[in-house]
């Protein structure tokens, strides 16, 4: 740990907790992390008298805030809540001149900002005081209005109400919501994100029963979709297990899923309709959409990243949906996030291989008319009657599997202990159709560069990974064809990977290149799923049995050798999976006629 005389002494974070062991071990961590940053921080325990609730508690903040102010009038001050955690501060934030900086409320964008969309303008969990006489100002305020008002109220409340009187004489710096982890939309350009948010939950459970704001003239949005996936959530708390999963398995079979939560394009922008219009063009066999008129669109304007993501997944549809032939499938896949995610994206390109048809795409979570191929992916959840499997596992046991679908093969032994489980018939057919991608395209590996590859699960995208000297990171967001074989020879010109995503793992597999599976022991929820598509994955591909290792952010102190391993499946089980695939284009040929 770095002394206390080694600390910036120009800023420091401020934070008080609890007396119990959950808070106590969040603070212990905030500290170690505050003090490997070099940067001091003041804790403070706090104890709950008999009867005080969370709002009470909160409301504490205003005059511990003010404290540290007044005993720190020439050091920048920044309250960060005990249970989030901090990787680092960037330069940007740590050296900010505006009087205030956080994070707008809710974690929103610049196209968001403000009381348009927002009753309160600050997200309260982190943000940085200068030291100049108006944001101190502010802060005294707070603490005067906190002391002498007799409102239930927390400290969101006084700090808004302080903001609103000030505010005309304040300036302000706005962080990028990419800086938190999980929020914002993270491309090649998005600043590090270095800020992980946590919640206790109390705040769903206080809403309501403390003072709010109002935003004067501001009125929610009227959002039947976002009301009725509220309503669908509540019921569900409320049902049996049992129910619920026969609820879910209803709701997700007529497409009900996908239409609560879809998501548009792209953020509202004078380009927003001419995208969402390639889009839906680009998944019909017969909108005549080249990608010339694509191109020709992206020479006319500046595209944001999402915008330039979603023309890019459109230029993907289009490659399979424009194959010249007279005939079509229908295939389901996970599209999303934009560009698209390698692994789920391999199921059009993998099949592409084996028939010559144009490939119609159809959303797994959305009602489907079609009689259509379902493979690569734990998508199990989303088979529908009208389903012919090829590979599919899940991520969960907690949602059974449609027993009237027509079985092909499954990912593995453990999805097809729930399908019998769930009543349907007996699968032994097993394999993920990624580990036949030697086969689909074949590259040699004679020679390799003497580094390692760093492939990260796109849920991991914006962890503040530290790698070692000899590593390079290769993104795992693309979805083109083209771009989904040159990635394949980068992974083939590297001595070793280190991927947190299991289709790069199984990719590895099927070349024979030495890999690290891996997941981040802070982050395990990141990725969706109980973990049991691993074991699943490798039993159904003949392999011994695997996990992801759990390591920490910083590559530089780990030793990959003995987490790294070389497992081929056999030509017979490659001859199993191939067969499975020609098997389901045939079935879906006869019972489409």
């Amino acid at each position: 740990m770095l002394k206390h005389d080694e600390l910036r002494d120009d800023v420091l974070v401020c934070s008080f907790y609890t007396d119990d062991d959950f808070y106590r071990g969040h603070a212990k961590r905030l500290q170690v992390s505050l003090e490997k940053l070099g940067i001091e921080i003041v804790l403070r325990e706090i104890v709950k008298q008999p009867g005080e609730n969370w709002a009470q508690l909160c409301r504490k903040k205003v005059g511990f805030i003010a404290e540290v102010c007044a005993a720190n009038p020439n050091k920048k001050v920044f309250w960060i809540d005990v249970d989030c955690d901090l990787f680092e501060i960037p330069d940007y934030v740590m050296n900010f001149s505006a009087d205030i900086v956080g994070f707008q409320r809710g974690f929103s964008t610049p196209m968001k900002i403000g009381y348009a969309t927002r009753t309160r303008f600050w997200e309260p969990c982190f943000w940085g005081i200068n030291t100049t006489p108006q944001a101190r100002k502010m802060i005294a305020d707070a603490h005067a209005l906190e002391e002498k008002s007799t409102l239930t109220a927390t400290d969101d409340y006084f700090f808004e109400e302080a903001w609103r009187a000030n505010s005309t004489n304040l300036s302000f710096q706005i962080i990028p919501s990419s800086g938190v982890i999980g929020k914002g939309r993270h491309s090649e350009l998005s600043r590090n994100a270095f800020f992980y948010f946590g919640s206790s939950g109390n705040v769903a459970e206080f809403k309501g029963k403390v003072q709010q704001h109002s935003g004067g003239d501001y009125r929610a949005p009227f959002n039947p979709r976002k009301i009725a996936l509220r309503y669908a959530k509540k019921v569900e708390r409320r049902l049996s297990n049992k129910t619920s999963f026969v609820l879910r398995a209803f709701v997700d079979g007529i497409g009900i899923t996908g239409l609560l939560t879809a998501k548009g394009a792209n953020e509202k922008s004078p380009n927003s309709e001419a995208i969402s219009g390639f889009l839906r063009r680009s998944l019909k066999t017969d909108s005549g959409l080249t990608v010339k008129e694509i191109e020709d669109f992206k020479a006319q304007t500046i595209l944001n990243p999402a915008e330039r993501s979603s023309l890019r997944a459109a230029e993907t549809y289009l490659a399979y949906s424009s194959r010249k032939s007279n005939e079509e499938f229908v295939l389901a896949w996970w599209p999303r996030p934009f560009p698209g995610n390698f692994g789920d994206w391999l199921s059009p390109y993998i099949f592409s291989h084996y028939t010559d048809k144009k490939i119609v795409f159809q959303n797994p979570s959305r009602r489907a008319h079609k009689k259509h191929i379902i493979a690569i992916g734990s998508i199990g959840r989303f088979i529908k009657k009208n389903s012919v499997v090829v590979g599919t596992g899940i991520s969960s046991p907690e949602n059974k599997l449609q027993k009237k679908a027509h079985y092909i093969s499954l990912r593995g032994p453990i999805t097809a202990e729930l399908l019998v489980e769930s009543g349907g018939p007996r699968v032994t057919s097993f394999g993920d159709p990624a580990i036949v991608l030697s086969r689909v395209f074949p590259v040699s590996r004679s020679t390799t560069n003497g580094r390692v590859a760093f492939i990260r699960h796109h849920a991991h995208r914006q962890l503040p990974v530290n790698l070692t000297e000899n590593m390079d990171e290769i993104s795992v967001l693309l979805s083109h064809p083209t771009e989904i074989e040159e990635f394949l020879r980068q992974l083939n010109s590297y001595d070793s990977v280190v991927t947190s995503a299991m289709h790069v793992f199984i990719t590895c597999q099927s070349y024979g290149i030495p890999c690290a599976l891996i997941k981040f022991e802070q982050f395990k929820e990141a990725v969706h799923g109980t973990g049991i598509k691993y074991p699943d994955y490798s039993l159904g591909a003949g392999l011994d049995e695997v996990n992801p290792h759990s390591v920490a952010l910083d590559f530089r102190s780990i030793d990959f050798a003995p987490l790294t391993s070389v497992q081929t499946p056999s030509s017979a089980k490659m001859d199993e999976v191939e067969k499975a695939i020609r098997d389901g284009l045939a079935l879906f040929d006869k019972k489409k006629k």
